[in-house]
């Protein structure tokens, strides 16, 4: 009776899917330890795909040949998994193809992943990409914080002037704002205060590839979505997958792990529907200020907060006061490249601002271009946040009190008009506790998706719809960002790994009336790739993928392909949005938001366009192949959500007032992308920031 032994099959699958030749094989590379712990982590896969597809490969090896597939010559080895991939074996327990293709992956995430997961022993797999995960000089990291003390139930006020719910790009702002003008302030944040060494730096769990998990809250369990499928039947998503559109949840929100672009809207941003005519099905509209209203909050947000940039790049998107308060990142190896051929193309470039140090500034040094950058945080702190700046500015004052891992469960309201405070509510030890607090104002700032569902959640007699639903309003017309591009192949090395990677943008079909299209959008190179993502998304389509193929694949192509992509002026519909669950609770039973809809017609079509321009980028910079990405249809919200509570003139058509206030309310505001009508074709952190500051001014001035 023949002996099957799993262990010895697994390895030689795994060496067959990454052979070993001058670098090290796949269990050579330590990627046995790591399948070990991913069996562990994820038994029903294993269990139910891995165990059987060995095992059925196996008897497969020995109905061939004769012998066990350990035992068999590296060709016939080869034959028999290329025949699994191919879907060839009829009767298997479970499909060969999704057998091998799980698989593959698990092996390559052990050998391209990060040591510490139990596979790339070593980093070998690194140094022969040529993938420098750290700073390009020896520095002590990581660069010490300041602390931001927190208080416990017992040690709040019963009555602060105003409290901030959200401690990210807005809610920072607004509570440094706010403190520093004499008001006792209250941050509330959901999420944990996570110091540098607490964000993780798993290339698999992280804001960029987030395949297992990610690197900051909420936490995996008791924190439920859902998306609306086919009718009214929801299915529940987790924290971690891309149709939960998380925007961090921690101190800081997205700016602690974020990459950090600090781009201003363009004037007609601000008057699309007057430019271009409502889309039928969209709910395109004007904002209720021009960018001459922003300017000087645009202004403060990059000299407050911190943005290098040229003031001299992409002069056309309105006027600027002063330049940037700190010089722009030299353009990197890849981005010289598609200078160069911009040129030849006759299109404007510039540099990409970025709310990163250049330079030394506010006791915090300049960037040492580290390979990972976008999704994770800072080693040396330069990146410009809500948790290094803003907030710690409002701490300084005294006037501030920091509360984290906490919910605000609902906004209490007296006859649908003034805000009289917020009930709070956290998990300690296991133990449920809930405080309410009394307030002047309230400012909410948790992110599109969060302020939608609070107010929402938050229904009284006299709106028993929500605050601010008289005209069913809330939570629609949610939209974060299209993006479309592509990848070129070279022959020559095009990256030199030096971070944030992103260097180079133009806007030359931003507004521009190409094809027609409404908007338009941004076009700039990539962020720095980890392996694993350059594995899953900047492979070319035809590439050999396994064997000593796809190792030498791998090494040839990481440094040798460019990414061009680029966010387009999304065209928002009413359809797209948030309401409450009507059977998913969280852990504090609190509904769960419910997100529903699609993105407009228009908007794919935009973003084809900007595909087709980024191929025409590549092909002039030299590429010997080139392959598009994007654009997708589904739900767009992710980490640049917006739109559910936006602002207007017409109470019947918007949520809140042209200051962020709530239509209708004396004291109720909205600090964070909710407010914004449409979302520009680029990031709109910057904006999120130049808003904050208005509508927290326009606060204080009310009480004065």
């Amino acid at each position: 009776m023949r002996q099957y032994d799993a262990a010895l099959v697994l390895k030689a699958v795994s060496d067959r899917m990454i052979p070993g030749d001058e670098w090290p094989s796949a269990s050579d590379g330590g990627v046995l330890t790591y399948l070990e712990r991913r069996a562990a982590e994820d038994v029903t896969a294993w269990t139910e795909v891995v165990e059987p597809g060995l095992r059925a490969l196996d008897e497969e090896a020995y109905t061939q040949y004769g012998w066990s597939f350990s035992e068999l010559l590296p060709l016939e080895q080869d034959q028999l998994l290329r025949e699994a991939e191919r879907d060839n074996y009829q009767a298997w327990p479970v499909s060969p193809t999704h057998f091998f293709r799980t698989l593959l992956n698990l092996v390559v995430e052990g050998y391209y992943g990060n040591p510490d997961a139990g596979g790339n022993r070593g980093g070998k797999s690194w140094e022969m990409l040529g993938f420098r995960p750290g700073p390009i000089m020896n520095i002590d990291t990581p660069v010490p914080e300041v602390d931001l003390p927190q208080k416990s139930f017992d040690q709040l006020r019963d009555r602060y002037d105003a409290i901030v719910i959200g401690a990210g790009a807005g809610g920072s702002v607004a509570a440094a704002v706010l403190a520093e003008a004499g008001l006792q302030v209250l941050v509330v944040e959901r999420g944990s205060w996570l110091r540098y060494d607490e964000v993780g730096r798993d290339h698999l769990r992280n804001h960029r590839l987030s395949h297992y998990g990610h690197n900051t809250g909420p936490d995996l369990e008791g924190n439920p979505r859902t998306i609306v499928l086919a009718g009214e039947e929801e299915r529940v998503t987790a924290p971690y997958t891309g149709d939960y559109h998380n925007n961090a949840m921690t101190v800081g929100g997205g700016t602690r792990v974020y990459g950090a672009q600090a781009w201003r809207f363009h004037p007609n941003d601000f008057r699309m529907a007057s430019r271009y005519g409502v889309p039928e099905g969209s709910s395109l509209s004007d904002w209720p200020i021009r960018y001459e209203d922003l300017e000087p909050y645009y202004d403060r947000a990059e000299w407050e907060i911190g943005v290098s940039g040229d003031g001299n790049a992409h002069s056309g998107r309105g006027n600027r006061e002063r330049p940037f308060p700190m010089p722009a990142m030299a353009l990197n190896l890849d981005a010289q490249r598609l200078a160069r051929a911009a040129e030849k193309l006759g299109w404007e470039t510039g540099p990409v601002p970025l709310l990163i140090n250049s330079v030394e500034r506010d006791g915090r040094p300049a960037c040492v271009r580290c390979g990972e950058c976008v999704g994770f945080a800072c080693p040396t702190n330069s990146k410009n946040g809500g948790h290094n700046t803003m907030l710690v500015r409002a701490m300084a004052t005294g006037n501030c009190d920091l509360i984290c891992d906490t919910m605000a469960e609902r906004i209490d309201t007296e006859g649908g008009k003034h805000a009289t405070g917020v009930r709070l509510v956290r998990q300690v030890d296991g133990v449920v506790e809930r405080r309410q607090v009394r307030a002047g104002h309230v400012v909410v700032a948790a992110g599109a998706i969060e302020s939608a569902r609070l107010l929402l959640g938050s229904a009284t007699d006299e709106e028993p719809d929500g605050i601010g639903n008289r005209s069913g309003q809330v939570g629609r017309h949610l939209q974060g960002h299209v993006y479309a591009g592509a990848y070129g192949l070279f022959d020559e090395v095009v990256q030199d790994g030096l971070g944030p990677g992103v260097s180079i943008a133009t806007f030359r079909f931003d507004h521009s009336g190409e094809q027609g299209v409404i908007g338009g959008g941004l076009l700039a190179n990539e962020f720095t790739r980890l392996p694993l993502i350059h594995w899953y998304r900047a492979v070319a389509p035809n590439a050999a993928r396994w064997g000593i193929a796809g190792k030498r694949m791998m090494r040839d192509s990481y440094l040798r392909t460019s990414q061009i992509m680029g966010p387009i002026q999304e065209i928002p519909n009413p359809e797209s949005r948030v309401s409450l669950s009507k059977t998913v609770k969280d852990r504090f039973g609190i509904p769960a938001a419910r997100l529903s809809g699609s993105v407009h017609p228009e908007s794919l079509r935009a973003g084809n366009m900007l595909g087709e321009q980024a191929e025409k980028w590549l092909w002039a910079a030299g590429a010997r192949e080139v392959w598009r990405t994007g654009p997708y249809g589904g739900l767009s919200g992710g980490q640049h959500q917006a739109g559910t509570l936006r602002m207007g003139n017409d109470p019947m058509t918007s949520v809140t007032d042209p200051l962020g206030r709530i239509h209708g309310y004396d004291n109720l505001w909205v600090s964070d992308g909710s407010v914004h009508v449409t979302n520009g074709g680029v990031n709109p952190v910057l904006t999120i920031m130049a808003l904050a500051f208005r509508t927290a001014e326009n606060l204080v001035n009310q009480g004065q």
